[in-house]
């Protein structure tokens, strides 16, 4: 059983690009989404059409007034997303990029002392803190994650932190192991030792799969991809608390101060991200009486969260007389196989075939998933586990459960046959 009806979940695909056939290569299941998620139909209208437009913002037309106010909305869009009704929004070339940016600044920007992350992040945080705080001269303090779990607990944090923490770092979800981190006691764990710190928060596979709440959080700089909540790519998103947009910014001599933006902003980028906000809250309509856009958009993380919950129980645990990934002879689930912190995502490895061949017999079968090598992506969850590559399933909501019983027999099929 799942969060959505069968009519739901059809009306739900509908709305979505290429979702069950890939233009390259036919009909397939799309378990690739911590890859880069499925694009919603509105968002491949609305980037065509702002991408026609050759008006630019800021001059005394209709156009340029348009193109100001369709930004402006969807930062307003974006705030009530994201739930953060003080500090800045604003797109940047990547995710990766506006993580560097961020962290530069605040790196950069305070006094002297240390920095502090975890061995779980994804190597966009890790590379930033470690790059700026060697150049800064502040010490880097390595926070080590579970490997049992896949997570970063607060007490990890409380017990390396110290005064001279200027800067934090958090991953909200890995997206090696799916598995989400508690980012507002993390922070609270922080506070209690440096209250003045900057923290930053890499929410980049987290923003498909739940609810975001900045306001409960206390952090001061948080960084998405776009294109893995269901928009293009080509930008990210990245929002900066009022404590952050305080230090000392790269902007033009003479120009607004307090200003991120830099250069001609992407009118269609902010756009599409609208299309996002916009799903969220129609979602939230479908699965509540709510009346609240901010309380409709919450009732669809909610609900997604449900969907795809039922979904990894499936694939770890069996549906029907097919056994789950879990029951499978010689296999290692990474995060173990009864984690409720798990976000739509299973990643796995058996010790009788190579993760390279499941990967590739599973695409041979229309199955799309991925392989994660312990390279300087995935070697800091890897390498600990002794697996030089592991098999990544990731799902989002508008997968079924039929489509996970093909992953599962297909599996069977595999196993059985070695």
């Amino acid at each position: 059983m799942t969060a959505f009806a069968p009519e739901l979940l059809d009306t739900i695909r509908s709305r979505f690009a290429h979702v069950d056939a890939c233009p390259f290569q036919g009909p397939r299941i799309f378990f690739e989404n911590a890859g880069g998620a499925l694009t919603l139909n509105s968002v491949v209208e609305t980037s065509g059409r702002f991408a026609a437009i050759p008006d630019n913002q800021g001059r005394d037309n209709p156009a340029a007034r348009a193109l100001v106010e369709t930004i402006a909305q969807a930062k307003a869009d974006m705030a009530c997303f994201f739930n953060a009704p003080e500090g800045q929004f604003f797109v940047g070339e990547s995710g990766t990029e506006l993580t560097f940016r961020l962290l530069r600044t605040a790196i950069m920007g305070t006094r002297p002392g240390a920095v502090i992350g975890s061995s779980v992040e994804h190597p966009a945080s890790r590379s930033a803190a470690t790059h700026w705080a060697k150049l800064a001269g502040k010490e880097y303090i390595a926070v080590p994650h579970d490997d049992a779990t896949g997570a970063v607990t607060p007490a990890a944090y409380a017990e390396r932190m110290t005064p001279e923490v200027r800067v934090a770092t958090i991953l909200h979800t890995s997206p090696v192991t799916g598995i989400a981190n508690d980012v507002a006691a993390i922070s609270a764990a922080i506070r209690a030792v440096a209250p003045q710190a900057i923290i930053f928060v890499d929410g980049i596979q987290h923003a498909s799969h739940g609810h975001i709440d900045i306001a409960a959080c206390d952090i001061d700089g948080y960084v998405i991809s776009p294109y893995k909540v269901f928009s293009r790519h080509g930008y990210g998103i990245a929002w900066a608390s009022d404590r952050l947009t305080a230090l000392p910014l790269e902007q033009l001599t003479g120009g607004p101060e307090a200003n991120w933006e830099m250069g001609t902003r992407d009118t269609g980028a902010y756009a599409t991200f609208s299309d996002v906000v916009a799903y969220f809250d129609w979602l939230g309509g479908e699965v509540s009486d709510a009346t609240d856009r901010r309380a409709r958009i919450e009732a669809a993380a909610a609900a997604i969260h449900d969907h795809e919950q039922a979904l990894t129980d499936a694939m770890l645990h069996g549906t029907g007389n097919l056994p789950g990934l879990a029951e499978l002879p010689g296999v290692t689930i990474l995060g173990g196989s009864d984690n409720p912190r798990r976000e739509g995502l299973v990643t796995f490895a058996l010790d009788s075939i190579p993760a390279a061949e499941i990967v590739a017999k599973l695409n041979d079968q229309g199955i799309r998933t991925h392989i994660r090598k312990a390279d300087h992506y995935s070697g800091n969850i890897l390498d600990p586990l002794g697996l030089d590559a592991a098999v990544r399933v990731s799902l989002c909501h508008y997968n079924s459960l039929t489509e996970v019983a093909r992953l599962l027999s297909a599996m069977k099929d595999m196993t059985d046959a070695n």
